[in-house]
């Protein structure tokens, strides 16, 4: 199988959260950066998929040249192959985000000249079900839209049944030396009830933390990682049809400690509060 999973580089965010002085952007000068934590266990999805079927797993991402560390991160759980869109530093919204997915895609299919559908190199697309940062819940519709491909979202559960190895393979078609005959049983819940979805590979499939558990990287695969090369290209920017006014904190729960005396001198008031929250009987 040969499988893309598509992450994003997010604000390692710990405490409370600053806004910039023009309330354009999330102040992240104090912040590490990580990988958003639907997007880690796509990553662990797909290296979980390749070690039962065989195969490939490659990450992408679309962001600056410190993107390259959240790369090597995934590298390091296991998937084979790194993939950076470059950028200037200036977000990208979901349309223009999705745009530069599938022209990756169609760069990849065209140097590999796929006998499946030559927009498509992979036998499945993974995404996170949002970023942590903007939960825009689009990018990976907006790819599978573009491509002709199904698409399930918000999955907790995911099985792989692949057929024979190479060859014609489903209406679909395969990947050159991919998985002929591939389908997907996607399980996900919605208001209390399962919903299970079988569907044919290829396929654009987004995942929710919680479907698996991460591996911790071993250290061979950290040392794997930081000699991996990985490949670059720089997708021109363009705007969106909306524009940003401003960002805005919400206001959090308050709390606040009453300090009820010192001493013998605090039990009448102590009472009096049990008293009130139904504590004496």
């Amino acid at each position: 199988m040969e499988i893309l999973v598509c992450v994003k580089r997010v604000p390692m965010v710990g405490g409370k959260i600053v806004v910039t002085a023009d309330g354009q952007d999330v102040d992240t000068r104090m912040s590490g950066f990580t990988v958003s934590p639907h997007e880690e266990c796509a990553v662990e999805e797909a290296v979980r998929l390749v070690e039962r079927h065989g195969g490939n797993v490659t990450v992408l991402t679309l962001g600056p040249p410190a993107a390259a560390d959240q790369l090597r991160d995934m590298l390091a759980l296991g998937a084979s192959r790194a993939v950076l869109l470059e950028t200037d530093g200036r977000e990208w919204g979901p349309i223009a985000t999705a745009d530069a997915i599938v022209a990756a895609v169609r760069a990849r299919a065209g140097q590999e000249g796929a006998a499946r559908d030559p927009g498509c190199p992979y036998d499945l697309l993974l995404f996170g079900n949002e970023a942590a940062d903007t939960g825009d819940y689009q990018v990976g519709v907006r790819v599978a839209h573009a491509l002709g491909l199904p698409c399930v979202t918000g999955i907790k559960n995911l099985e792989v049944t692949v057929g024979s190895e190479g060859g014609a393979g489903n209406g679909a078609g395969s990947a050159a030396g991919g998985a002929a005959g591939a389908s997907a049983r996607a399980r996900r819940e919605y208001r209390g009830t399962e919903e299970i979805f079988d569907i044919p590979l290829p396929a654009v499939i987004s995942v929710k933390e919680g479907i698996n558990l991460p591996r911790y990287p071993s250290l061979p695969g950290r040392l794997r990682a930081r000699r991996a090369a990985i490949e670059q290209s720089a997708p021109e920017w363009r705007p969106e049809g909306l524009r940003r006014e401003r960002l805005r904190v919400p206001p959090g729960e308050t709390k606040r400690a009453e300090v009820l005396g010192t001493g013998t001198d605090a039990v009448p008031a102590l009472v009096a509060l049990l008293d009130e929250l139904g504590v004496l009987s």
